[in-house]
């Protein structure tokens, strides 16, 4: 599966961007632009998302599989990656990093850990929300805001579900899977069983501070599977670290891949 991708930057060293459920690869244009002077990025669709293909199943191995196809054929054909990874995408980059470490060179995880995430509850009700829209009935994505107001009252949570609302010449409809990722919630807050398998290239996990995704009993495993590993904190910050405080980020992510 050949992934639909964006480029930004004429830099000499080569980036890589996954996004995190229901996202898309543009979600990460400000930080790529930032790091734009030293890294061409390639801004990733994951499948069932964005202009990818969608899937009969979810998988996280068979993902991070056909990221590592495209990149082998693309950003890492002459030579291995820094790869950027947030929430679901930032599983998909462990994976990617531990099945073929040969394409990247180091790792920066935003707001995840590789162990199985208790989100199932948030996101049920996020992409519930989203499949009690009738869609038929849509004259405008104003109106499917209006709609969801009561259920997600976060106006910038519903701008960022809305993104993915699609004007068609039969009405609206979602471009991303809907279907499929509600049903595969479980296994999108799980993490695959790849014990045995180290990625020793340095890694850096990204956390906001009033997020609880990143913890200090998930620590261990972060050890275990990526033993160079370092922990920064952005705080006032949430779940997603490069929206809510890019600069911080951008920050964050300059230093790092120029160390």
């Amino acid at each position: 599966m050949t992934l639909s991708t964006k480029t930004v930057g004429e830099g000499d060293l080569r980036a890589v961007f996954l996004h995190g459920l229901f996202g898309r690869g543009r979600n990460f244009t400000t930080a790529a632009k930032a790091i734009a002077e030293t890294h061409t990025s390639t801004l990733v669709d994951l499948p069932n998302h964005g202009d990818s293909a969608w899937t009969d199943e979810f998988s996280y191995v068979d993902m991070a599989d056909a990221v590592a196809d495209t990149l082998r054929q693309g950003a890492a054909a002459n030579g291995p990656v820094d790869l950027i990874g947030h929430s679901m995408g930032g599983k998909t980059a462990m994976v990617l990093a531990l099945r073929h470490p040969d394409l990247i060179d180091s790792l920066v995880i935003v707001d995840i850990s590789p162990v199985a995430s208790d989100n199932s509850g948030e996101f049920d009700h996020l992409l519930g929300s989203l499949k009690k829209l009738d869609l038929t009935a849509l004259s405008s994505r104003t109106d499917a805001d209006e709609q969801l107001q009561e259920p997600i009252p976060n106006a910038g949570t519903r701008g960022f579900l809305l993104q993915n609302l699609r004007s068609t010449d039969d009405g609206y409809a979602w471009q991303p899977n809907l279907d499929l990722l509600h049903a595969s919630l479980r296994q999108i807050g799980g993490f695959p069983d790849l014990t045995g398998s180290t990625f020793d290239g340095p890694t850096l996990w990204v956390g906001g501070s009033e997020s609880g995704y990143i913890t200090d009993e998930a620590e261990p495993t972060m050890r275990e599977l990526f033993p160079v590993t370092r922990r920064v904190t952005v705080k006032g910050s949430g779940h997603w670290v490069h929206s809510e405080k890019p600069q911080e980020f951008a920050s964050i992510l300059q230093a790092f891949l120029a160390r």
